[in-house]
Parts: structure tokens; C-alpha cells; sequence
């Protein structure tokens, strides 16, 4: 007599069951990196201005907005101004908001060397309120790598509120921006933690049906040299003990090229891709 397993019954859950705030918070639980803060991005706000002024994530963004002179746009976590500075000499107006008031003096800066005087800072987060903050209606909102927090609907929801016409959301693809050889190298485990498919998920239970366009880079990165590697690639972990700075080291060596002038190039094994979401506010909702 053949007796057949029992097999477990599942539950019928359909796309409706799903609530997407609790899978990103699992998510973010798992990730095997640590989000930085403030005072973290303040130390590195000059280095990160050098590396990204002229990363060709620019021009690929740019070339997707719908940009005139009379628009005035916000860049919710601008950074140094990777785009709050180039947008500034597009369009009318541009209000760069950021948590680092590091970032927000190098970008003031910046604009003082460009002689740009349409770009208003704000010292402010995510969980702030915009409303005491002063910060009104835009005609474009967007959001540039800078969608890590703690509740994602809430952030959706802030940008959306205060475009007038468009929000443009950049968000990564994982592995990006990590090297998952990297972590192998110095026997961490990787967890990649919520990449854009969240946010398009999150966006959709919102009723807010989004366009999606894929920037790809190249898999080779050039750095001024091999320390300026190092410490690029130091940034994805936490408390590197002495053994794992040298097999990380080793790891970058291995897969790099060194030029005459002392420039390294490393070669990854992905390459950066970004998601780069957006939606016509008078489409949504």
C-alpha cells in the first residue's frame, strides 16, 4: 500500500493580503548594512561632493525631467548638491532639503562658486514636518537616493503633497550601490534590504501608478587612488576590524587596474543600476 504525504495547505493570499509597509520594515531588519546618519554624511560631505560632481547618474537623470525656467523644484535629501546645482541652472527656483548640515555647507558653497543664487537650503529629514519647515508646493518634486527611512508611504505621500505637476523618485536596484564581493571578501553575509520594487509596490497599494525607467552604469568605477578605493568601499561596512580592512584591500587590488598617473580602476561584478520612478501628479489619485 502507497500512502501519500499530506501536503500543507497554504493560505489563498492574493495581492490585496499584502501589506507592504510590514514587508519593508522586515526587509529593513535583515539588510546587512547600517544606514548612516547626520553627523556621518557631515564627515563625508566634501569627499562625496568630489566623487558624484561629475558621475554621468547626472546627466542620466536630467535627461528624463521635464524642465523649463519658470519651475521650481525640490530635492528632498539633495546631498552636496549632485542635483539641486545643475537643476539650479535650469529651471527658476530650487529648495534643497537635507538632515546633514555638512552636505547642505558644501552645496551653499557651490553655488556661491557657480554664482547660483536660486537655491534655497533646508536643514530638515524625512520625519520632520514640512509644514513648519516652510517648505510649499513645487513644481517637481524629487527624491535622489534618499528614500531609507523608516516609513516609506509616509515619505511617498509628503512628495506627492507637494508637487504641483511631477515626482521623480531615483531608487536602487539591488545589489546597488553595494558589491556583494566585497562583503564575501571580508566574510559578512550580504542582505541587500528593500530596493525600488517596495516603493513601486507601496506606490500602487497608494493608488498612484508610476512610470519606471532603468539607469544603468558602467561595472568600471575610477578612483583617485587606492586609498580614495578603500575608503569608498569602507563606507558599506561597520567597525571593519584590522584583518577585514586587509582582505577587503586585497579584494579591490584583485579586481582593479592600476594607472600611471595613480587613478585605480575597480571593476565590479554589477553594475549600479537605479530605478528611476516617476508620476504626472494630475494622472494620480
Amino acid at each position: 500500500m502507497v500512502y501519500m504525504k499530506e501536503q500543507k495547505k497554504h493560505p489563498k493570499i492574493t495581492y490585496d493580503d499584502l501589506n507592504w509597509h510590514e514587508l519593508w520594515q522586515n526587509a529593513r531588519a535583515k539588510k546587512s548594512w547600517t544606514a548612516k546618519g547626520p553627523a556621518d554624511w557631515d564627515k563625508k560631505a566634501a569627499s562625496f561632493a568630489k566623487r558624484n560632481s561629475d558621475s554621468p547618474f547626472v546627466n542620466l537623470v536630467l535627461e528624463h525631467l521635464p524642465l523649463d525656467s519658470t519651475m521650481s523644484v525640490l530635492d528632498a535629501g539633495s546631498g552636496p548638491g549632485t542635483l539641486s546645482l545643475p537643476l539650479a541652472e535650469k529651471v527658476q527656483s530650487v529648495t534643497a532639503l537635507d538632515y546633514s548640515s555638512g552636505m547642505l555647507t558644501v552645496l551653499q558653497e557651490s553655488a556661491k562658486i557657480k554664482k547660483l543664487n536660486n537655491i534655497t537650503t533646508v536643514l530638515g529629514s524625512w520625519e520632520d514636518d514640512w509644514k513648519a519647515l516652510h517648505i510649499g508646493l513645487h513644481d517637481i518634486c524629487i527624491a535622489s537616493r534618499s528614500l531609507s527611512v523608516a516609513n516609506l508611504a509616509q515619505a511617498l505621500l509628503k512628495l506627492h503633497t507637494h508637487a504641483r505637476k511631477f515626482v521623480f523618485i531615483a531608487d536602487r536596484i539591488s545589489p546597488t550601490p553595494f558589491d556583494p564581493g566585497a562583503f564575501c571578501a571580508v566574510d559578512r553575509p550580504f542582505r541587500s534590504g528593500p530596493d525600488y520594487i517596495y516603493t513601486v509596490n507601496t506606490l500602487y497599494s497608494m493608488g498612484i501608478h508610476p512610470c519606471i525607467d532603468i539607469i544603468s552604469l558602467e561595472k568600471e568605477v575610477r578612483f583617485s587612488s587606492m586609498e580614495a578605493a578603500c575608503e569608498s568601499y569602507g563606507w558599506m561596512f561597520k567597525d571593519m576590524n584590522s584583518i577585514e580592512k586587509e582582505n577587503l584591500k586585497a579584494y579591490i587590488q584583485e579586481n582593479s587596474t592600476s594607472h600611471s598617473n595613480g587613478n585605480v580602476t575597480v571593476t565590479r561584478s554589477h553594475p549600479p543600476r537605479w530605478a528611476l520612478i516617476w508620476w504626472q501628479k494630475e494622472e494620480q489619485l
